[in-house]
């Protein structure tokens, strides 16, 4: 398959890649494949869902490294003293942002409370009231895309700074991605439009109404964009010869600290990234409708794929390396 027989594949496409807007590949710094459907151009972002995850582990190792947070062994509680805790919790006393990386805090639900969270006037202490509960801190992964709000709390508060600044300052701008602001929206119609619009997005992050970023989703990028983050981390943290994040970071980001089950294809999870392979030096951040960033070390090269909203497509690992890296 070359160049122009992908392009058709993806344009005839009535399956899982019918959604695919931009494909952007990176190698040494060098955009080596770009093309884009639906009538996309390759600078429109995207809602890349929970590729904004992975963002946000970018985002904590930034403020360790300036040392806003001493280590991912600090807790939670740290940051927010003026947070009253229900009578009787004693769970979230013990959660660390190492929890909230890996996913294995605990909450009080069973279904995660989107309406309560998603109608507050701040995100970050209405997800606050679900942490913890009476069976402790037991280990285990429990996928929580609201709880990674709070990450964004601590490092606002560590740092004193908004996420969006420190994201633009600290992370785009060196990577000569645009500068985005807050989307500065957040009713329920605004809401359900920003999902499933499938029309291209400003260069914007969606956020409470405290301009806090939404940490679990609502990050607007570009393939583009999404190949130079990968660029970044294949790089162990630099970029166009400058370093962005530390080595050490980076490299405790990708490893496996968990074994997923058979819902997440039993990969490997660091810190809000996933290891794909037991075997091989594979790294993804991961989004609905097929979005990803996906850096591949054997073959030095960065992907990133943004796609409109469609239902139950997560993993494009295996198309990436069946039919994007056999073009390039």
């Amino acid at each position: 398959m070359n160049k122009d027989e992908l392009h058709r594949y993806i344009s005839e496409s009535t399956g899982n890649e019918s959604n695919i807007c931009q494909i952007s590949a990176v190698r040494h710094g060098e955009t080596v494949y770009e093309d884009c459907w639906h009538g996309f151009r390759a600078e429109d972002a995207m809602n890349v869902n929970s590729v904004t995850k992975g963002v946000m582990a970018l985002l904590a190792g930034i403020a360790l490294d300036r040392g806003d947070i001493r280590s991912v062994d600090q807790k939670v509680m740290d940051f927010f003293p003026d947070y009253t805790v229900k009578r009787g919790e004693k769970t979230i006393y013990e959660v660390t942002i190492r929890h909230l990386l890996t996913m294995t805090a605990p909450y009080k639900y069973k279904s995660e409370p989107w309406k309560k969270v998603c109608t507050s006037i701040d995100w970050t202490l209405a997800v606050l009231d679900y942490l913890g509960g009476r069976k402790g801190i037991t280990g285990e992964f429990k996928y929580a895309t609201l709880g990674i709000q709070i990450l964004a709390g601590v490092i606002e508060r560590s740092t004193g700074e908004k996420c969006i600044d420190i994201a633009n300052k600290c992370l785009f701008k060196p990577l000569g991605i645009p500068e985005h602001r807050v989307h500065g929206d957040s009713s329920k119609e605004d809401q359900f439009d920003f999902f499933m619009n499938k029309n291209p997005r400003k260069n914007e992050w969606y956020s409470d109404p405290q301009d806090t970023v939404t940490a679990g989703w609502g990050l607007c990028l570009s393939a583009r964009d999404m190949a130079r983050l990968g660029d970044m981390v294949l790089h162990e943290g630099m970029y166009g010869g400058k370093r962005i994040i530390s080595e050490g970071y980076i490299r405790d980001m990708i490893t496996p600290h968990l074994k997923l089950g058979e819902r997440f294809g039993f990969m490997n999870y660091g810190y809000l990234w996933y290891k794909p392979y037991d075997d091989r030096d594979v790294y993804a951040a991961l989004g609905d409708s097929g979005n990803i960033i996906y850096v591949n070390r054997e073959k030095e090269i960065a992907v990133g794929i943004t796609g409109t909203f469609k239902p139950r497509i997560f993993d494009r690992v295996e198309f990436i390396e069946q039919k994007v890296l056999t073009v390039i």
